[in-house]
């Protein structure tokens, strides 16, 4: 297997395009989400939307957030 600098010098040898396809293609490789943390996620935002129904949870207006609402 080739090393990073390896890799990395091949890689700057390539047409710019080719560059900018190997980037995104390296990247969208990292993005993938953490299936458990979407769960959690998901778990989370559903308990805070039902302590909102229930009264248990008040909302702030989003210009409050914005500007450094203290509570």
């Amino acid at each position: 297997m080739e090393s990073v600098d390896q890799l990395a010098k091949k890689a700057i040898g390539l047409r710019p395009i080719d560059r900018i396809q190997l980037i995104e293609a390296i990247l969208f490789s990292l993005d993938k989400p953490d299936p458990d943390i979407e769960k959690c996620w998901v778990a989370e935002s559903e308990a805070r939307y039902d302590a909102y129904k229930r009264g248990e949870l008040e909302a702030i207006e989003w210009d409050k957030i914005q500007k450094g609402y203290q509570s």
